[in-house]
């Protein structure tokens, strides 16, 4: 008597639902961990922004103060002068760069962030989606004050999301 060998195509129910479990469990816990991980590259995205920021704004004033133009020098009292630097004219308000030209000379720039100018006041944002997700820069409102920045103490993770 010959018997005819029985071959098997395809999976057994029992290994088709072991791996739809061990997908079910991967899906749990690297989804939340991804989640996390896009909320804290927008909080670094804006801490560098700030930094940005912060430097250029920290640059220009010392360029205006080698330049000797600084408020009380050369009978500029306000110290606004137009600089270049890299090819940006830089207007400074009180010493320091105005809203109109913060985020050109710290290269924090459209399509990388939405920036909305309403001076004298720069809000800067990850994207259009993530409105709360924000740093802002305003305008030194006297000479020899440094203007407002503001970011980390806000950006969390819920403002980030």
């Amino acid at each position: 008597m010959n018997k005819a060998k029985k071959t098997s195509r395809g999976f057994t129910l029992i290994e088709l639902i072991v791996v739809i479990t061990i997908l079910g469990i991967l899906a749990a816990v690297a989804l939340p961990k991804f989640a996390q991980m896009q909320a804290d590259a927008r909080i670094a995205k804006m801490n560098g922004a700030l930094g940005a920021i912060k430097a250029a704004a920290a640059l220009a004033h010392a360029q205006l103060i080698t330049r000797g133009s600084q408020a009380g020098y050369t009978g500029n009292p306000t110290g606004n002068q137009d600089v270049n630097m890299e090819g940006v004219d830089v207007v400074f308000v009180n010493g320091y760069p105005s809203a109109a030209t913060i985020n050109l000379v710290a290269g924090v720039l459209t399509p990388d962030y939405t920036v909305t100018i309403a001076a004298p006041v720069v809000t800067i944002t990850p994207d259009a989606n993530h409105a709360s997700c924000s740093i802002t820069y305003t305008e030194a409102t006297g000479a020899n004050t440094l203007p407002a920045n503001s970011g980390p103490t806000n950006l969390t993770v819920a403002n980030c999301s």
